[in-house]
This record gives C-alpha cells, sequence and structure tokens, in this order.
C-alpha cells in the first residue's frame, strides 16, 4: 500500500499555527506569508485526507485528526532540528537562568531538562525554584531567563496548559469537619491563596487561616499533620493525601478553577542560542495543543 509522504515544511506550518492560535501569528515564526502557510497545511490535509484545523470563535481549533497528527509532528520537527545540530551545527553552549515553583517542578520541569540536556550538554542551567508571583517580576527584570510559571495578567507569556486546583487533607484527619474550617496557604500574593479565600468568601464559609509557608513542602507538612485543609495544584498532590470531592453537602468545598500555566522569558534573553532553545523544548514538550 502506497501512504502519501508528509513533507516537513507541511509539518512546520501546522505545529506553528497550532502554537500561535493563528496563521497570521504563525507566518513570521516560520518566515513565511499567511498566505503560504495556508497553503502548506492544505496540502497537509489533502495528503492526510482528514481536515486539521478548524476556525474557531477566537483562534484556530485542532480536530481529532489534527490532535493525533500534532503528536507525531513535534516528534518529528524535534528529530529533524537534533539531526542538523549532531551533522552540521555547532555545539550549542551558554547558561539559562530558569525559574519554575515547586509544584511544577518534578511533573513538568524534569522531562523538559531530560530532553534537553540530552541535546544540548554544553548549556548549564541555574534554576531557581520560587513561587509565580516572585518569579514573574525577575523575568521582566532580566534577572531569569526564562521561567515556567501560573500567569498572573491575561496575554503574558506562552500559554502551554492549564492545571488545576484542588483542595486536599489528609484522610485520617478528616480536617474538613472543623468549623471555622482550617486552612494553610502561601504567602500574601500568592495566586493560590487568592483563589482559595476569594472562593470560600464567596461561598460564606467560616475559615481559620492556621498556618502560611510559601513553600510547597511547607503546605504539605501541615496537610499531613492534620493541622488544616489545604488548595494545591493536582500536579502536586503525592499519593497519600485526599483530594476532597463529594464531600457531604454541609462541609462541601467552593469550586476553584485552574491555573494557566505559561512559560515566560526575558527581553534580554532574545538573542541568546540557549535560551532559544530551552524555550522551544518546553513548548514542545509541554504544550497540549
Amino acid at each position: 500500500m502506497h501512504y502519501p509522504d508528509f513533507q516537513i515544511d507541511w509539518l512546520r506550518a501546522f505545529v506553528a499555527t497550532v502554537d500561535a492560535g493563528s496563521l497570521s501569528g504563525a507566518a513570521p515564526n516560520v518566515h513565511r506569508s499567511q498566505s503560504a502557510v495556508s497553503m502548506q497545511i492544505k496540502k497537509l490535509e489533502a495528503a492526510l485526507g482528514r481536515t486539521v484545523l478548524l476556525r474557531g470563535p477566537r483562534q484556530m481549533e485542532v480536530t481529532p485528526a489534527g490532535a493525533e497528527l500534532l503528536v507525531y509532528a513535534r516528534r518529528m520537527l524535534a528529530l529533524q532540528a537534533e539531526t542538523q545540530t549532531a551533522l552540521f551545527g555547532p555545539r550549542l553552549e551558554g547558561r539559562v537562568r530558569l525559574g519554575v515553583p515547586d509544584d511544577y517542578a518534578a511533573t513538568y520541569l524534569t522531562p523538559v531538562l531530560r530532553s534537553f540536556a540530552s541535546r544540548h550538554m554544553g548549556v548549564e542551567i541555574d534554576l531557581t525554584c520560587e513561587q509565580s508571583t516572585a518569579l514573574i517580576p525577575r523575568v521582566l527584570k532580566g534577572e531569569l531567563d526564562v521561567a515556567l510559571v501560573s500567569r498572573d495578567k491575561a496575554q503574558r507569556g506562552r500559554l502551554l496548559f492549564q492545571e488545576p486546583l484542588v483542595w486536599v487533607a489528609a484522610p485520617q484527619y478528616e480536617a474538613w469537619r472543623r468549623d471555622p474550617l482550617p486552612i494553610a496557604v502561601y504567602e500574601a500574593g500568592s495566586m493560590a491563596r487568592t483563589a482559595t479565600l476569594s472562593a470560600l468568601n464567596a461561598q460564606g464559609r467560616a475559615y481559620r487561616i492556621v498556618y502560611h509557608s510559601s513553600s510547597l513542602a511547607g503546605q504539605l507538612a501541615a496537610v499531613e499533620s492534620g493541622l488544616a485543609v489545604a488548595v494545591l495544584t493536582r500536579c502536586s498532590v503525592p499519593p497519600g493525601l485526599q483530594i476532597l470531592q463529594n464531600l457531604p453537602e454541609e462541609y462541601d468545598l467552593p469550586g476553584l478553577g485552574a491555573m494557566d500555566v505559561t512559560v515566560m522569558r526575558s527581553k534580554a534573553s532574545l538573542r541568546s542560542p540557549a535560551v532559544d532553545a530551552i524555550y522551544e523544548q518546553m513548548v514542545q514538550t509541554l504544550a497540549r495543543n
């Protein structure tokens, strides 16, 4: 059976459009005109025999066929870049000052660094773990080159995915039954703290702050000891804690929504090939559409 060939330029145009959300946004990233990008995607769809993108109310939307293809397209582009670097490119060297909150580090940063290190052994990573509210100003000031953060303002950074916030507790202590509700929160200004208190106030639930800490480890200590319940990102909940859902009506806790997780980079880093490489690796590894 004869299968069609997918030209690398078609795949590059497709991935760039998904990442940018529009044909016009993709065009400068692939150094093509908007009409050329559109034509490449049409050729890709003709070869595939299925539509990969549809025009949505605000941006281009990926079809089920496009979502399936997208996984392979990213892998093919990454392999091409790796091959070009190995055969033709100079060894990438330099230093990248990278920031990430504790709760995103293990789940999301680990696979990024694993892929990046295998391709760019000459790049030194200087990692800072702080809350997003501390990392964002440091990126804006140029003290950090790039950071994975929870978005604090619309349009800031490149959106990668949404991370749900959840209520957690140690099941053996049932702290959610206490009145007022004992809660552990992050430091003042934290987006998770703001979301937690706003949700409780909107529900009219009586609560008492019994513990606050700027670190994930501190939050976990308070919850695991039975001192309080807390709000964490779902990715950071360890196996021993219970995500509180479907509680009896008298103990029901308010919904919390999700964090927009983005990658930000400083203006001063725009001429750094090393930062370019890790930024692209973060998008390729973590972007969910």
